[in-house]
């Protein structure tokens, strides 16, 4: 249970028509692809936690862009198990893609077939937002 919200980031890196996705190898979201991304540390700014994360997840070096899209995860119960303020941010990925040590698997997903994709909750309402039907 927590009595507190946590700040993540995200990187949406696209290459063409195709996302970068990380398939979770921790709760929550064991098993589940979502952007590759996580937790900000204290002192870091939100654009360094996106180009850590992102390289310790996948070894690509990034250019972080924008804000692309914010929500929140909160689950499950009250108190909830979990509160995550999410912000993710356009990025430009240089490198090969390669699972790190806190991803399971990495794959570049085709935009057009995101929504059969098992994915974390809140990545479902970043593609409708960001891709539209």
């Amino acid at each position: 249970m927590t009595d507190h919200v946590e700040i993540v980031v995200g990187a949406v890196v696209v290459d063409d028509d195709r996302l970068l996705l990380v398939e979770r190898s921790a709760p929550p979201g064991l098993g589940l692809w979502a952007l590759p991304g996580g937790r900000v540390e204290p002192g870091e700014t939100l654009r360094e936690a996106v180009a850590r994360e992102t390289r310790e997840e996948t070894g690509l070096t990034v250019e972080v862009g924008d804000v692309a899209w914010a929500g929140d995860s909160i689950g499950p119960g009250r108190p909830p198990e979990w509160h995550f303020m999410i912000v993710d941010f356009w990025a430009e990925g240089r490198g090969e893609a390669v699972a790190g040590d806190d991803a399971a698997a990495v794959a570049w997903v085709p935009i057009t077939g995101l929504r059969q994709h098992p994915m974390v909750d809140t990545m479902y309402d970043l593609v409708d937002r960001l891709w539209p039907l």
